[in-house]
């Protein structure tokens, strides 16, 4: 793909090292392309990770995670997605496991990750850990991702209720990373529904974005402390056009601080521009029915003021009984 100054999309993003006092270890980025010099395909690709391990480890892990799954989407060619992003994620934790290993002060460092590919209007998605993927659309939010925890397992198999999983001591346990001993793949369920089958999740890859949407990428950060609720209200009471949507990002940030983030907070907001009215496609059926309706208006008219001419013009016996 070809880097492009200039996005298709509407991005906002924003990083907070929380109030605990803690090394800020998430990272994030977001690239724009065209596909290639004789493919105009506007791509947009971005990526959150949420950093684990003491020693400014996770931080090295996180950074590592980004520079390197970025670089691999940016050198494919953007004709498949998913096998991209699977082997990136790949590369990315063995890449991190290789240098905790060469360096005992980051033994056991690792990251989550969590990216959106929008090739077109089309939506790819790959995830590891616990850090999310939201798509607003409507008044409705969806998270497109599974948290790789202990509690979602839990849950999963029915041992856990939604209701006990806050205060659960595993809460933060997390079964999935870049950097552990055994490469993880990339996740590429899609979920668009509670119901559907993973199958079926996975063949959501691909879907079709619309005007008004918006994409959410975030570390635990934020979700520990504002509920998917919360996440729509805030980002719909912000007018998402030109500086609204950095304002959104800001919104969503300081809900998490001003109820203690103990952890960093990362959001990444990616619209879909509305269409406006010149953007809107032709379409002759619709004007010649316009057209239709004018005519017949103007008959209307035309015959009414026909009428009240013709009664004007009557001789007085006839108006007089």
């Amino acid at each position: 793909m070809i880097r492009s100054p200039r996005t298709h999309l509407q991005v906002a993003a924003l990083t907070h090292p929380g109030t605990g006092g803690r090394l800020n270890e998430d990272r994030f980025a977001v690239s724009s392309y065209r596909l290639s010099e004789t493919n105009a395909t506007p791509a947009l690709f971005a990526i959150v990770s949420d950093g684990i391990g003491g020693h400014q480890a996770g931080e090295v892990a996180a950074e590592m995670a980004v520079e390197t799954i970025s670089g691999l989407v940016a050198r494919s060619d953007g004709s498949r997605p998913l096998s991209t992003l699977d082997s990136a994620v790949q590369a990315a934790s063995q890449s991190i496991a290789a240098r905790a290993k060469d360096d005992t002060q980051r033994l056991g460092m690792g990251t989550t990750c969590a990216c959106a590919w929008v090739v077109g209007e089309r939506l790819f998605t790959a995830s590891v850990g616990d850090s999310r993927i939201y798509l607003l659309r409507g008044q409705s939010i969806l998270q497109l991702t599974v948290d790789h925890t202990w509690v979602q397992e839990a849950m999963d198999k029915g041992i856990l209720k939604a209701e006990q999983v806050r205060n659960h001591p595993n809460f933060h346990v997390i079964r999935r990373y870049l950097g552990s001993p055994r490469t993880p793949q990339a996740d590429t369920r899609l979920r668009l529904a509670t119901d559907e089958s993973d199958t079926q999740a996975r063949r959501n890859q691909g879907m079709e974005l619309r005007p008004g949407d918006v994409l959410l990428l975030c570390t635990d950060g934020l979700t520990d402390l504002v509920n998917d609720v919360e996440i729509l209200s805030t980002v719909h009471h912000m007018d998402l056009a030109g500086p609204g949507l950095q304002s959104a990002a800001q919104a969503l940030v300081d809900l998490a601080i001003e109820r203690g983030a103990p952890d960093n907070v990362t959001v990444i907001l990616a619209a879909v521009p509305a269409v406006p009215a010149a953007g809107r496609k032709f379409n002759p059926w619709l004007w010649l029915l316009v057209g239709l309706l004018a005519a017949c208006l103007l008959g209307l008219v035309l015959l009414a003021v026909g009428l009240l001419l013709q009664g004007i013009n009557l001789p007085p016996s006839v108006l007089l009984p």
